[in-house]
């Protein structure tokens, strides 16, 4: 009996290897695959029929199903597997079908489940069908990943050189202006302006390299010529450029040491209307301040302690004057050496309390000016503040602290006040974004007894998303201006609106309208003025 039943299943075996049959060993090229489902749980279509020794544990290839034979196709029912793996039995779960066997020798599998009862047309109308594609049900598709929104779809794209990303961009603007000289008596004047700006980012695992440079260019049709019997007077061209550009670099020493620098440069002329300006002037002098940091940020866990280097330079163009002569401006030259330290906190992940502060010196090209006051100065600050992340609907920084200035001349007298920082984003709505800066700083004065200019600014912003293409902008700003030793207090305030229409990522219009008021304690100081421009951003 044991040797006519090894010779049957050596025929068996022999038949299974060479017959073009149904789950043989070898399954002939013009026999194709019959896709039928597979175990209850979900439907295999790799599958023949009747056939339970396909290898369901290799997955198909990303994004397309395998139609190709799988490693253990070739193990016959006796239960051999070329890769010596062994055969699980499926689980059979309360309920489901049982198994029963197919064909002689064969391993039972579970036939397939019966055909779904349909729905009623009410509850077939309430849930519609969602593709299959989107949902990944495609036999042998993974679940389609959702793709991030984009935050700014009529952003910048901009070009890479290598690694780093270069955007560029430039404005051209035309408007009209009621008082471009800002005096007491108006006269008012068209004019253009031409904006620039370059973006520089690197994209290296460690350390960066950013350069941020922008900068305009305002030119009037015509020169300006003093109303008669006006108190104060304005250049005759009032032209002026406007340049800020810096450059910063980290270097990453290990995961807590960073070493930092920036480079940078600014370009400009005194504020129309301000007291600086000399009377008769052809032109408004311009000035070229340059400064290079440098320092290192350490983290101790938690802690994090910065120390910074920094030397600026501000240089004043001569003065020209309408008759052709010319004055030098050598006393307003200084240059200026300071230290900053900072020591911040992470008690949480979006609360990170510091206290800073600065020290510096200003030496001045000349000892004395032109009216005999030696303009030599020690000044600094100390602040305590925090920065915070609250749920990433109100982010920034605020702090405060004292600002002081003392000069060499014991005839200036010490130039003091209470020092406010802050520059806060907070996201409303998902359409609309409020932010809010602060800033003081004390700023050097060429007016005989006047020690220096204390100078608040207080800036609020609305922005508002009517369509991802249409969006507008309100801002209001008031600033405060106290001249130390001549008594004079000036109030500075600025309604300003404007109307961005985003036709693709490449092309935005812009509409402007602005409302600037000054008002001060000395009599002729107050102006006030309407701007009106339109013009175009072109970018990449």
């Amino acid at each position: 009996m044991a040797g006519a039943a090894g010779h049957a299943e050596a025929q068996s075996l022999t038949r299974d290897l060479f017959r073009p049959e149904r789950g043989a060993f070898v399954a002939p090229q013009d026999l194709p695959l019959q896709r039928t489902p597979r175990l209850a749980a979900a439907p295999d279509p790799y599958a023949t029929d009747n056939d339970p020794r396909r290898d369901r544990t290799t997955p198909p290839r990303l994004g397309s199903p395998n139609f190709g034979l799988q490693p253990s196709l070739g193990s016959a029912g006796t239960g051999y597997d070329a890769l010596g793996r062994k055969r699980q039995k499926p689980k059979i779960f309360p309920g489901a079908p049982q198994p029963k066997a197919v064909g002689p020798g064969s391993k039972p599998v579970i036939a397939a489940p019966p055909p779904a009862r349909p729905l009623p047309p009410s509850q077939n109308a309430a849930k519609p069908p969602v593709p299959a594609a989107f949902t990944g049900t495609l036999p042998g598709q993974p679940t389609r990943r959702r793709l991030k929104p984009d935050l700014d779809p009529f952003g910048s794209v901009g070009d890479y050189a290598g690694s780093f990303l270069f955007k560029g961009a430039i404005e051209l603007n035309g408007g009209y202006d009621t008082n471009p000289a800002r005096i007491t008596t108006p006269r008012a004047s068209g004019f253009y302006k031409i904006s620039p700006e370059l973006m520089v980012t690197s994209d290296w695992e460690r350390h960066a390299l950013v350069a941020d440079l922008r900068g305009s260019f305002t030119g009037y049709g015509h020169d300006f010529i003093n109303p008669a019997g006006a108190v104060s007077s304005a250049p005759r061209n009032l032209d002026r450029p406007d340049f800020n550009g810096h450059v910063d670099g980290r270097i990453d020493v290990t995961r807590d040491t960073r070493l930092l620098g920036q480079g940078r440069l600014i370009v400009g002329t005194d504020n129309p209307g301000s007291p600086n300006v000399e009377v008769g002037l052809q032109k408004y002098p311009i000035y070229t301040q340059t400064g290079v940091s440098g320092g290192i940020d350490q983290n101790f866990n938690r802690l994090q302690v910065t120390a910074i280097g920094s030397a600026d330079r501000r240089a004043f163009q001569k003065s020209v004057f309408t008759d052709g002569s010319t004055d030098t401006n050598n006393d307003r030259n200084y240059n200026q050496y300071a230290g900053t330290g900072r020591v911040s906190y992470e008690i949480l992940p979006g609360l990170k309390p510091f206290v800073e502060g600065q020290a510096d010196t200003r030496t001045h090209d000349t000892v004395t000016d032109r009216y005999g006051y030696r303009r030599d100065s020690n000044g600094g600050y100390v602040k305590g503040g925090t920065s915070f992340e609250l749920t990433r609907l109100l982010t920034g920084e605020a702090s405060i602290g004292w600002a002081s200035r003392t000069y060499s001349d014991p005839r200036l007298l010490k130039l003091d006040g209470l020092l406010t920082s802050a520059s806060l984003i907070w996201t409303m709505t998902p359409l609309t974004t409020v932010k809010f800066i602060a800033d003081t700083s004390i700023d050097e004065s060429p007016l005989s007894g006047v020690s220096g200019v204390l100078t608040r600014t207080y800036t609020a912003e609305v922005d508002h998303d009517f369509r991802r293409w249409l969006t507008a902008i309100g801002k209001f700003t008031y600033a405060t201006y106290d001249y130390q030793g001549s008594g004079r207090s000036d109030r500075f305030t600025s309604l300003e609106g404007n109307l961005v229409y985003k036709l693709n990522r490449s092309l935005w219009v812009k509409g402007t309208l602005r409302r600037d008021q000054l008002d001060s304690n000395i009599v002729g100081g107050s102006y006030n003025a309407t701007v009106v421009m339109l013009g175009v951003r072109l970018q990449n």
